[in-house]
């Protein structure tokens, strides 16, 4: 037995005096719980500043109560009260193995209420209730304006725990309070109060005194260092006559406890002094210590276990007049001491405070115009009841349509994927093991959109497997492209016979993904053991991998929309397969989700208040979200992209998200940016700070590993519903992909009857290219023809290159300098999509969005083509891959059309030729 069970042995429980997120978020508190080094927990004002001043543990929580307007005190409650739960809920258990004998966690009363009764005792009933849990004990101070306060907690059935006792006179009348209060309780418990009956212990400061009486005597007094443990073993011998003879039997038999005397105050202030000196001198029986970190690490290795409260009484006694008589006394001590403790603890909570509201008002500032709308929309979403609305899957927050509240009911799965991965998870982990052991290295997901992106982000972020991953066990990649360039790269980079491919559709009918399907499969040499079908149940594509014979298939959760599949099989297996310790990565995801719960006020939802903000920003012309990433988590924006163009882009509203856009400095942007700075290394942090003072919006979120992510993931999920709420868009249909999707299809079908896929009158037509617009455009060249076409930009418009195009990095790095170009020429946010990639990604947006971008389409000849088996052979002339993508790219073309758009396309002989002509922009001005 180590010396706190020993101690426990004896009758003596020690509690911890100590509290911190970290602690909960860690599992380090729940730990020493279960190795049995601590029965409970206490507080104090001085104890919640340590942890919230001194730490960044509660920035994540205080920052959308900030956000939502709330005050300094406000969030501080809110913050304890989380606290104060989790630790309950810790200790339950063991509140309930020894009947309410041990357990208990202390929350104090604000300590400026020390000498006002019935202030007190208000705070301590609104405290109880607002906590709720059986184990918790408010604390109050045994003030002369306390005494009635413990009284009349006691009878209203509420655990108290009685602090800042210094006297043994003031340490009767505490206990002669606990007596009353439960004469009283039981007498209304008779009358039907039916309540618990409430439990009590009575903090008795130790080492204050003894800092105190040796500063009154001189150097080398044999009597320095000895007057609080005496002190104490005087009022545990009160304690003993109190809780004694017929009254305090009567209340025994009722069902009452004895209020235990609570050693505090138990470090050593002196280095002189043994560091357990307050631990090893105070043990008996029906007595609980509580002790700070410092003092129970030097218990656990060195503390003593024997009884030892009850001896030495003559001794303890003799020494307290001895001091009388040197002219100290004791009762000015005992007082000063009380007025001293009272003092001390408001001043913490006063610089508690005052750091709360440092940290608030930085968390305001960064919302710039935004601050008083977000928070009135935060309250709105608390008075409709937005919160629990969502949780219950209220269909009515996105739309009125019957139909569209049909289809949302079976497309909020998403909402709780965290909960219980047991289900899926050793199926997922067993799988990646397999492959693992079956040699396999590479990976090659075959997908569009929703089931591909997620699992591209973590594939890119944070390479080195320390970093969120238990070690790669495969080199991972997506295509989701018809670009034959890019599908032939794919396949020389990702052999048959080194690779497994992943076949990813939700529906199981993409064309895009069919397309891909078929030409691995004919060139794996129809080998079904090299794919793996993740799709819903009953799919085409469910029914083609049984046929195939693939190795597996996955069939996902059906209520689980493709943009909102991140936790997924589609986003989860991929992971697995990457080395990612998918159960770690859900665990990150569950802890945001339960920041996200409808039992928190509105205000503290931090997916629902970012939604808030979102959707304010919207509405007020900031509907240009601009990503800010370090560069290892730079990735994630092509999926925040997708998630939120895709949800709100409809009816003539959406949020255009602006990813991977070059950086300019904060005095070239418009005022219609909200920038969300995603921070890893802190590269971008001085671009941010200088955002923020030209008037910019700057929203910042710490990502400090791989895991993280997981929990972004989920908190923008939330945050994209609220968005659309606010907007009043369903944010879980997309109707005007299908007009595309149908005029590709009716292109594809002239295709195979001999009809040209290019017969359309361009504006310019040279060698060097063709040039296509709905647009009434001048110029000789395509230069001159583009340089009109940017002239149509106006203030708050955006500028969307879509290429259908091989998406690599020399086509990147050159897309990008053309971005640039356009960037300084209009000031206006720019967009880049590879097509059709971006189809199911920003196409939504851009048909059903607002009216405010300029399409600027990039098309090629392949160098090569590429025949897709399978596709079409029977109905007429094969389909190529670039002929696919041509009929998207013109599919796209018209549908932009025939929403009004303003377009421009620029077509090529090759992908090279689009390299070379940006190349010829670079060396001009303008």
């Amino acid at each position: 037995m180590n010396p706190i069970n020993q101690l426990a042995s004896l009758g003596q429980s020690i509690w911890y005096d100590n509290i911190q997120r970290s602690l909960l978020q860690s599992g380090e508190l729940a730990a020493m719980i279960g190795r049995g080094e601590i029965r409970g927990v206490t507080s104090n004002p001085s104890i919640f500043h340590n942890a919230i001043a001194r730490s960044s543990d509660y920035d994540a929580a205080l920052q959308p109560m900030a956000w939502s307007g709330w005050d300094a005190e406000a969030i501080f409650w809110q913050l304890v009260t989380e606290d104060i739960r989790q630790t309950c809920d810790l200790f339950l258990p063991l509140y309930q193995e020894t009947s309410g004998g041990d357990g208990f966690v202390s929350l104090e009363v604000h300590p400026a209420l020390a000498h006002d009764t019935q202030a007190t005792l208000a705070q301590a009933q609104h405290l109880w209730e607002r906590v709720g849990r059986p184990n918790l004990m408010i604390k109050i101070p045994a003030t002369q304006a306390g005494l009635p306060a413990i009284r009349a907690a006691i009878a209203a059935g509420i655990n108290i725990n009685v602090t800042l006792i210094f006297s043994i006179e003031r340490y009767r009348e505490v206990m002669a309070a606990y007596l009353a209060g439960l004469d009283e309780f039981f007498a209304r418990a008779s009358q039907g109060a039916g309540k618990s009956i409430p439990a009590s212990v009575a903090s008795f400061f130790i080492s204050r005194m003894d800092s105190k009486v040796d500063a009154l005597l001189p150097q080398g007094s044999h009597l320095r260092g000895k007057a609080a443990i005496a002190n104490a073993k005087l009022a545990y011998a009160a304690f003993r006559e109190t809780f004694s003879g017929a009254r305090w039997e009567s209340l025994a038999r009722a069902g009452g406890r004895f209020q235990r005397p609570l050693w505090a105050s138990t470090s050593t202030k002196n280095p002189a002094y043994p560091d357990t000196l307050y631990v090893d001198n105070l043990v008996g029986p029906d007595t609980v210590n509580t002790v700070p970190p410092q003092t129970l690490s030097a218990c656990l290795d060195h503390g003593k276990a024997a009884l030892t409260i009850s001896t030495g009484l003559d001794e303890a006694n003799t020494l307290l007049a001895a001091l009388e008589s040197g002219g100290i006394s004791l009762a000015r001590v005992t007082g000063e001491l009380e007025t001293e403790g009272v003092r001390i603890f408001q001043e913490a909570f006063q610089a508690m405070l005052a750091a709360i509201e440092e940290r608030r008002r930085t968390a305001l500032r960064s919302l710039g115009p935004l601050s008083e709308p977000a928070a009135r929309r935060v309250a709105s979403l608390d008075v409709q009841g937005v919160p629990q609305r969502l949780w219950d899957g209220d269909p009515a927050l996105w739309t009125e349509d019957a139909g569209g509240q049909a289809e949302i009911r079976k497309r909020l799965g998403w909402l709780r994927l965290p909960e219980d991965p047991q289900a899926r998870l050793p199926s997922i982990q067993s799988f990646a093991g397999d492959i693992a052991r079956a040699g396999i290295e590479r990976c090659l997901l075959l997908g569009m959109g929703g089931s591909s992106l997620a699992p591209e982000v973590m594939s890119l972020v944070f390479q080195d497997p320390a970093e969120g991953a238990c070690g790669r066990r495969a080199t991972f990649a997506i295509l989701d492209s018809t670009d034959p360039a890019q599908v032939r790269q794919a396949g020389q980079e990702f052999p048959p016979a080194e690779s497994l491919y992943l076949v990813s559709s939700k529906s199981g009918g993409t064309v895009e993904v069919n397309a891909m399907l078929e030409h691995f499969w004919q060139v794996s040499g129809e080998d079904g053991s090299r794919f793996v079908a993740i799709t819903d149940p009953g799919t085409s594509l469910e029914s083609l991998a049984n046929l195939r014979k693939f190795r597996a298939t996955r069939l996902a959760d059906p209520s689980v929309g493709g943009r909102f599949s991140v936790l997924a099989d589609f986003g989860l297996l991929p992971m697995a397969l990457m080395g990612y310790d998918v159960r770690k990565c859900l665990e990150s995801a569950a802890g945001m989700m339960n920041e996200c719960r409808a039992e928190f006020p509105a205000a503290r939802n931090t997916g629902l208040v970012l939604g808030a903000i979102l959707g304010e920003a919207a509405l007020a012309g900031r509907d240009k979200l601009t990503i800010l990433s370090d560069p290892q988590c730079a990735a994630f924006g092509s999926w925040l992209e997708q998630l939120i163009a895709e949800s709100s882009g409809k009816q003539g509203r959406g949020i255009v998200v602006v990813d991977d856009e070059p950086l300019m400095p904060a005095s070239s942007y418009q005022d219609d940016r909200l920038f969300v700075y995603f921070k890893v290394d802190g590269r971008h942090a001085s671009l941010a700070a200088d955002l923020l003072a030209a008037g910019h919006p700057v929203l910042e979120f710490p990502v400090p590993d791989a895991r993280s992510l997981f929990a972004e993931f989920y908190r923008w999920e939330v945050a994209t519903a609220i968005a659309c709420h606010i907007l009043g868009v369903n944010a879980f249909d997309q109707p005007d992909v299908q007009d595309n999707k149908e005029r590709t299809r009716i292109k594809i079908d002239a295709y195979r009857n001999g009809v040209s896929l290019d017969d359309a009158e361009p504006l310019i037509a040279s060698r060097n290219g063709r040039g296509y617009s709905n647009q009434d455009l001048r110029g000789s060249d395509l230069s001159e023809l583009m340089e009109d076409f940017l002239g149509l930009a106006r203030q708050g418009d955006y500028i969307a290159i879509n290429a259908y195009l091989p998406r690599n990095p020399p086509m990147h790095r050159s897309l990008t300098d053309l971005r640039t170009r356009i960037l300084v020429r209009t000031g206006c946010a720019t967009t880049l999509g590879f097509g059709p990639r971006f189809l199911h990604s920003t196409g939504q947006l851009h048909k059903g969005g607002p009216a405010s971008g300029l399409f600027l389409q990039i098309t090629a000849d392949p160098t090569e083509d590429l025949e897709i088996p399978a596709l079409g052979a029977e109905t007429g002339k094969l389909l190529t891959f670039g002929a696919l993508e041509r009929a998207q790219a013109l599919g796209d073309y018209e549908a932009l059309q025939a929403r009004g758009r303003r377009i421009l396309r620029l077509h090529f002989p090759s992908w090279q030729a689009v390299t070379a002509w940006i190349e010829t922009l670079s060396g001009t001005n303008g």
